[in-house]
């Protein structure tokens, strides 16, 4: 894989700030840490983005692009990755969406082709959100291209269509950082013990940008269909109904400005053992979004890299361990148990150095 000291890091904002100021208003890293790297961060200077109010409404972007059409925006990105790479003299690229959770879309007629796509970037379709311009945009400049939020933007057949077409790899949905992340590692052990479910509520404060934008319902609603999904995959209730078959899952999240960036997750987990006596699990969750966020981007980046180098094109399925909402092809059941995640991406970087893969049999240590 591509090594760290290779990487040149580049990007858009609705906002002018350098990356040193980006990164001090923000209040994840420490002053005193981000003045050591202080001249290369001011470095960074951010493109002008791409924004539409109608799809982040509690933001007010100041430093965003014009144009006639949304087919005109997309050229314009287009020109942007063109000269990003020129000016920094790269033989490839790819694009990470890290942007602001979009108000809730289903997918609609002009989502289902890439013919009826074009002609709907053509004629300012409202159905198009700016993250699916900047996916339209990285795919023609055949980029591979990861979305790190919930958001309907890779995942419809039109961006899929365009993603075989280049042969480009695409992958998402939805970083899986805080409160997913502990379920994804919770709920197999409840599966593996047989031990059943009636209800897990979770909720959360958090106080960053992401918090401000999640405050509106339809971005919310987003947030909460890509979070609900985990459970019912892992303990696959139509297998176990008795286990299973009616438990009741609530997910809230609350904007909560004087936490800032670091978010609290709670969980109350009713569950219930032999003779169905009940029991409860309890997690309180303290974390920092972007500090368990940030080496998913950086993984992302040189896998997605990787396997485009390796020929890989089309939905990388095989990392699904970095997303709450993974994308699979229409005829594969999407996999949430973080273990079983971790070990297919292991096994596919076996398979593609020529390795043994990994199957835990316990007849290998048997004669």
């Amino acid at each position: 894989m591509a090594g760290l000291d290779n990487l040149v890091f580049g990007g858009w904002d609705i906002f002018e700030d350098d990356v040193y100021e980006s990164a001090k208003h923000a209040g994840v890293l420490d002053t005193q840490l981000l003045d050591q790297l202080r001249p290369e961060l001011e470095a960074i200077k951010p493109m002008a983005g791409v924004f539409d109010p109608k799809f982040v409404k509690r933001l007010n972007g100041t430093f965003i692009k014009s144009g006639p059409t949304k087919m005109d925006l997309a050229d314009q990105l287009r020109k942007d990755i063109q000269n990003f790479k020129s000016n920094n003299n790269l033989n490839r690229a790819v694009m990470i969406w890290c942007a602001s959770t979009e108000t809730y879309c289903e997918i609609s007629e002009v989502h289902k082709t890439l013919a009826s796509f074009e002609q709907g970037l053509r004629e300012n379709d409202p159905a198009i959100a700016p993250s699916m311009i900047y996916c339209y945009a990285a795919l023609c400049e055949k980029i591979p291209f990861a979305n790190g939020a919930p958001n309907l933007t890779v995942d419809i057949p039109a961006m899929v269509e365009l993603a075989e077409k280049q042969a480009v790899p695409i992958c998402g949905k939805d970083f899986k950082t805080g409160q997913t992340l502990m379920k994804t590692i919770i709920a197999p052990g409840l599966k593996a013990r047989l031990l059943g479910l009636n209800g897990w509520f979770s909720t959360n404060i958090l106080g960053n940008r992401d918090g401000e934008v999640l405050d509106d319902p339809q971005a919310f609603k987003t947030k909460e269909v890509s979070k609900l999904g985990a459970l019912e995959y892992i303990l696959q209730p139509n297998v176990y109904p008795e286990l299973y078959g009616d438990f009741h899952h609530m997910v809230r999240i609350n904007y909560y400005p004087p936490r800032k960036d670091n978010k609290e997750g709670w969980d109350s987990i009713d569950i219930f053992g032999w003779l169905n006596y009940p029991m409860q699990i309890k997690v309180n969750f303290l974390c920092r979004d972007s500090i368990l966020a940030a080496p998913i981007v950086l993984d992302l980046a040189l896998f997605m890299d990787f396997s485009m180098r390796c020929g890989m094109s089309g939905i990388q399925e095989w990392l699904s361990f970095y997303f709450k909402a993974p994308m699979v092809p229409e005829t594969l059941y999407p996999e949430h148990d973080l273990f079983i995640q971790l070990t297919k991406l292991k096994n596919t970087l076996r398979h593609l150095m020529d390795e043994t893969l990994i199957t835990h049999l316990g007849l290998d240590y048997y004669e």
